[in-house]
């Protein structure tokens, strides 16, 4: 027997149309995805925070001194790079945690690709130094090749999640590298912190605006992802 919560033809309720079926199934994997994928919102904003603030101490210090940052200056910038980096990944694990599957296992190893990315880092920067490279060369390159990394790293995370923005940001983070190299010292730093940082509050900014529109349209009571697999591009 049948109870009636459980009747499509019970009287008073029509039967749901596949159209309806469809749009219910959807919603429930929007809201699945926004529940395990990080918020791009946050994590643009923290970056963004970091850039800005972190290259303007270096900038300030720069001009301060007549030379190279300072010490201070180079504390509190790979403070704030380090606070962000732990936003992101506790964020990310917290928000990942119980996924399986195809996407996950992606996931992590682009997560690995950039640690041993930055790995190598401190060891070309170190065979430049060696080399007999002046401190100013040493500071370009070390912030250039810093650009081309995370550039590259993004444009890769757009192509195997199929994200156009976060393709676009690291488009525009090797285009800011290219620019501030070119700067020169200390202006190189000043470049990094309005256009390298401006430009993740600029995507921030962009999801709040998409995320406000999903729900409006009623597709998505959260937030959703901005970086990730399956990340949705409207």
């Amino acid at each position: 027997m049948t109870s009636p919560e459980h009747d499509d033809d019970a009287p008073g309720r029509p039967p749901l149309d596949p159209a309806e079926s469809l749009r219910l199934i959807e919603e429930s994997q929007q809201r699945a995805r926004a529940a395990t994928e990080p918020d791009g919102r946050l994590l643009y904003l923290v970056w963004g925070v970091a850039w800005l603030v972190g290259y303007l101490v270096l900038w300030t210090s720069t001009r301060s001194n007549g030379s190279a940052p300072d010490g201070i200056a180079f504390a509190v910038f790979f403070a704030l790079l380090a606070v962000a980096m732990t936003i992101t990944i506790v964020h990310s694990v917290v928000r990942g945690a119980g996924t399986r599957g195809p996407g996950t296992r992606a996931g992590t190893m682009y997560g690995w690709s950039w640690c041993l990315a930055f790995v190598t880092y401190p060891f070309i920067i170190g065979g430049i130094a060696d080399a007999g490279a002046s401190d100013e060369v040493i500071g370009l390159v070390a912030n250039a090749l810093a650009c081309v990394i995370v550039g590259l790293m993004y444009l890769a995370g757009g192509t195997f999640f199929c994200d156009n923005r976060l393709y676009v940001l690291g488009l525009w983070i090797l285009l800011t590298g290219g620019v501030a190299t070119a700067a020169g010292m200390p202006a190189t730093y000043l470049v990094m912190a309005l256009a390298g940082g401006g430009g993740f509050f600029v995507m921030c900014g962009i999801e709040v605006v998409l995320v406000a529109r999903r729900r409006r349209r009623g597709r998505v009571p959260g937030a959703t992802a901005a970086v990730g697999p399956g990340a949705d591009d409207d």
